[in-house]
């Protein structure tokens, strides 16, 4: 039996997520977005699910409508939100929205697709971590829920391997986004100083994060499962000026 190519992505209406869609339409994959506004990639295989993913019983409203509507074969967890916040100044229930859309609304969407990929013997999870994972001041609740992922996708890769299924992390940074501009002003010397100080000179792009992401939901890469890959142009590394 050959691998459906359906594909649901969060956070798919704009920066990473779209490019992700595009990308996965470009392979031939019928995609679902599930983001608070609906996708504006005009292609009959795109489809949107208007959703708010920090409100877990909408997410569960949501997450039933999908399944019931498409066999879910490939999962890709891509919505995120920042909140950006010195430790003295880190607000518990920031904690909680991240741990409700990073990881909370991770497990009810495979949940929700595990009946059809364990049928066909077949999935793929790519959860988008960020580099953010391994450390960054202001970060405490984003590090925090995105470093979580990383355990979790470990732990779904051994749980689920004998199932045809394999788990993925790939973890952006920096990437040119709003997200991002909401966090450095776009043009800036900041944004410069920044992009000087990445070892390959340059800041990313989402098109870089959806082809890690096609990589891991390849049906031909079986034999990678419960791996992070850093698309970060090697910040992710560290390095000290001797």
């Amino acid at each position: 039996m050959s691998a459906p190519k359906v594909a649901a992505v969060t956070g798919g209406s704009a920066g990473i997520g779209r490019a992700i869609c595009q990308d996965l339409l470009d392979k031939g994959y019928e995609v679902i977005s599930l983001a608070r506004r609906p996708s504006d990639i005009a292609h009959p295989k795109m489809h949107s699910i208007e959703v708010d993913l920090m409100d877990r019983a909408a997410t569960s409203e949501a997450v039933h409508k999908l399944v019931h509507r498409f066999d879910v074969t490939t999962v890709v967890h891509n919505a995120g939100v920042i909140r950006a916040a010195l430790l003295p100044d880190v607000k518990l229930e920031d904690l909680d929205a991240l741990v409700e859309l990073h990881l909370a609304c991770a497990i009810q969407l495979v949940q929700a697709a595990l009946p059809a990929m364990r049928a066909r013997h077949f999935g793929r999870v790519v959860l988008l971590s960020s580099r953010a994972a391994v450390g960054l001041a202001t970060r405490t609740s984003y590090s925090a829920t995105k470093a979580g992922m990383l355990g979790m996708a470990r732990t779904w890769a051994l749980e689920l391997a004998a199932d045809g299924i394999t788990v993925n992390v790939v973890a952006p940074g920096p990437i040119r986004t709003d997200m991002f501009y909401d966090v450095v002003e776009q043009g800036s010397e900041k944004e410069r100083a920044l992009a000087a100080s990445i070892p390959v000179r340059r800041l990313g792009e989402s098109a870089d994060v959806a082809r890690a992401v096609g990589f891991f939901a390849d049906a031909a890469n079986s034999f990678v499962t419960g791996q992070v890959l850093y698309v970060c142009g090697g910040t992710s590394v560290g390095s000290l000026a001797l």
